[in-house]
């Protein structure tokens, strides 16, 4: 793996054709698309086609199922809470970075012209970027929390 990237931009890095569930849809429909997609996470699009939010299949599992919620019923704009934090398709990588590792995220939706066209992952990262860049992400996001 290289220690400098050949790639500059998010668009470099990212996987193209991030597809959305609607806001509207179910958790039980989120977590069949995930299967079917091989994916542990799906931006959540409104009516307006904008990006909502962010649920994964860690979401569903913790925060409707083991909270006693029924994921035929929950919709995933009902989980998907907060502004979405996400990366212009022409940013420069280490504000990809940056973003990541300060919201602890581990996937980042890319935009271009407020629409979705694609996602970095943890595996994009590692993929693309070289050792010591990956190391310092993963210490980031996965590092444990300063002791106060």
């Amino acid at each position: 793996m290289k220690e400098e990237p050949d790639v500059t931009k998010a668009r470099d890095v990212m996987h193209h054709g991030a597809e959305c569930i609607g806001e509207n849809d179910t958790l039980e429909m989120a977590a069949s698309r995930m299967r079917e997609l091989h994916v542990g996470a799906l931006p959540v699009c409104g009516a307006d086609d904008r990006l909502h939010g962010i649920i994964t299949d860690r979401d569903i599992v913790v925060r409707c199922i083991a909270e006693g919620g029924d994921p035929t019923t929950v919709t995933a704009g009902q989980l998907a809470q907060g502004i979405p934090v996400w990366v212009d398709v022409n940013a420069d990588i280490r504000e990809a970075l940056r973003l990541m590792e300060q919201h602890k995220i581990r996937r980042l939706p890319v935009m271009d012209n407020h629409r979705l066209i694609g996602m970095i992952s943890e595996a994009d990262l590692a993929t693309h970027l070289g050792k010591n860049q990956v190391a310092q992400f993963a210490g980031a996001v996965y590092g444990a929390p300063p002791n106060s």
